[in-house]
This record gives C-alpha cells, structure tokens and sequence, in this order.
C-alpha cells in the first residue's frame, strides 16, 4: 500500500483522479462538477490532497475568508473534508494528512485551522472525537448539531464563530427547500433525483444551488454543501438518495 501524498493541482486535475468519487458507478458527472468547482477554487488557495491510491483518503482546505462556509475565522486556514474510509483506517494517513495541513498553514501565516462538524460522529461529517485528541476546540455551535472546532497555533488567536445568519436552522421559505453546491461531487446528481421523485407524488422540492463564494458565505446553514429544509425547518445535511427520500415523503 503506497503512503505517497499527491497534490491536485490545476496542471495535472485532467489526469488525475478525485477519490471521493471513483466508486460511483455513474460518475462522470459527480467527477466533472467536482473537478469544475476545484479548478475554480484554486484561484482561491483551494489545496486537495490524497493518498496515491484508489481509495478515500484525502484533505481539502482553503483559506478561511475564501470558504463556502458562512464562518468569520479572518487568517484561518478551513478544512472543508478530511477523509479516510475503509481499508485505510488505522494506518496514521489522517494524521499524516492533518499535519501536511498544520505545517502549510502556518508557513502560509495562518494563526489556526477550523473545520465544522457536531457534537457527536455524523455521517458526511468529520469525527469529533478525533479532532478533539488533536486538540481541537469547539468555538461555536450552530442549530440543530453543528459545532465549529478550532484548532490554534498561538494563544492569541482570535476565536472563530459562525456567522448569524447560519444560526437560525430555519428560513423563511415553505415547502421542501434544498441547498447544495458542486463542493461535493454526488449533489449535482441527486439533487434533480429528489426533485423529480417529489414530482411523482404530485409534490415539489425546490432546488437552491449555490454558485459562489459570496453567496455560501451568507447561506442560512454552516453545511452549504447539501441541506435540506422542509416548511422552513432544517431536516438533514445528508445526501438524500432515491431510498432516503422516498422513506422521507412516506412520513410525511
């Protein structure tokens, strides 16, 4: 098994794989969303990182000011994704990956690093017990579960927070209500799948995708990645496949 770390860049993404992705058997637009968004991130300090293997084990991180978080964390450097799934579990690749982040952070004079997460383990979210043996620090919460954890190079950093508009786990808006950006590589095609399944049952889901860093930046929820609403009230930040959501109408 290689621990070789490769880099995605802007001259060699074409060519190479992004691992959270490669085992969807209908890939190709998961893969070019997600590649489109990259290539428009790294103009933005977007860094990604994996294992030289075909397997999920990656780090994504973007200065703080540039997330498509709603987060004010000025000179943080903002992990979007640390992942390691399967097989590669146990073998020190998050560490590895989680220190490559530190020691480019701080060469590029940041005073932290922030990522979100929850009070407990939740899918599609990092594992608070391992940021916390990291040292990690929660800083602020977010209704229904969200936790913005900080993790400080010096004792003077300041400490980050979510911006308000982030903390109401509500929006104005009636109805099914989902918003979700190419941040992920799986929205782009499951977001218009519950969208027509809703159509079958004579109901209606109302898509918001997010395009810009702006707009994420002043989104009502911290995860813009994918969160769904229902009469106004966040439901999940879980990608909603054909089952799930079918389940979800069922109960309603």
């Amino acid at each position: 098994m290689s621990t070789n770390i490769i880099t995605i860049t802007p001259d060699n993404i074409d060519r190479e794989h992004i691992c959270c992705a490669i085992s969807d058997k209908k890939g190709e637009t998961c893969v070019s969303s997600k590649k489109t968004w990259m290539k428009a991130a790294f103009a933005d300090g977007l860094v990604f990182r994996r294992l030289d293997e075909r397997g999920k084990v990656l780090i994504e991180y973007i200065p703080a000011e540039n997330a498509w978080c709603p987060l004010v964390a000025n000179n943080y450097m903002h992990i979007n994704c640390l992942w390691v799934s399967g097989q590669f579990q146990g073998k020190g690749f998050a560490n590895q990956l989680l220190a490559q982040c530190i020691e480019d952070a701080k060469a590029k004079g940041k005073r932290g690093l922030t990522i979100v997460a929850s009070e407990k383990k939740r899918s599609f979210l990092p594992d608070p017990g391992y940021l916390k043996h990291k040292g990690f620090i929660a800083a602020d919460t977010a209704p229904p579960y969200f936790v913005l954890y900080y993790l400080p190079f010096d004792n003077s950093a300041p400490m980050p927070q979510f911006k308000d508009c982030a903390k109401q786990a509500h929006i104005d808006e009636k109805g099914m209500v989902l918003y979700y950006t190419n941040q992920c590589p799986h929205t782009d095609k499951y977001a218009p799948l519950i969208q027509e399944l809703a159509v079958k049952r004579d109901m209606s889901v109302k898509l918001i995708k997010i395009e810009t860093k702006e707009q994420a930046q002043n989104a009502p929820t911290p995860f813009t990645t994918y969160s769904f609403f229902d009469n106004g009230e966040f439901v999940t930040h879980e990608i909603l496949g054909p089952t799930k959501f079918e389940k979800y109408l069922g109960g309603k």
